[in-house]
């Protein structure tokens, strides 16, 4: 449960303007969390949530943006201990499975670190997939053969 609801924090304060503790308890409670105030402080630290400004004059939570590398790493290193059961692969498609609910804030860290060659992560419930760029398409601008051609016709949808 403890997995499930910190990634719905995570989730949460990337979509929403979320000022107040009260308020990430509120909407917790809305999606069926059963949390208490000292749970959602305990949430607040493990995560390492920092209130920035919002811009209006008020603040907000959010992960902390200065954090280094190192910060990061541990970071990792932390939710990879709390969520991941094993990783597996096939290709360019890199499989983590997580125990329920973990997912979203393993991908979320992943994210983070943003490492080269990661083109996506993708988070259901319990299980990651990471795809990564091949090593021939390293250098490529566009991709080539059937990819390429359906790459261009999305490009072609996404022009206004």
């Amino acid at each position: 449960m403890k997995s499930k609801r910190q990634a719905y924090i995570l989730e949460v304060i990337k979509e929403l303007e979320i000022e107040t503790q009260d308020e990430l308890l509120s909407i917790l409670h809305g999606a069926g969390f059963p949390v208490t105030q000292a749970t959602i402080s305990r949430d607040v630290k493990e995560l390492r949530l920092a209130k920035v400004s919002n811009g209006k004059g008020g603040y907000k939570y959010a992960l902390p943006h200065g954090a280094t590398k190192g910060d990061l790493n541990r970071r990792a290193r932390r939710v990879f201990e709390d969520y991941v059961r094993g990783i597996d692969f096939s290709g360019n498609l890199l499989i983590i499975k997580t125990y329920p609910g973990g997912a979203n804030a393993v991908a979320a860290i992943i994210d983070d670190l943003e490492w080269d060659g990661v083109v996506a992560t993708l988070a259901g419930d319990d299980v990651i997939i990471l795809v990564v760029r091949r090593e021939e398409e390293q250098d490529l601008e566009k991709p080539q053969g059937i990819a390429g051609e359906l790459y261009e016709r999305l490009e072609e949808l996404l022009k206004r």
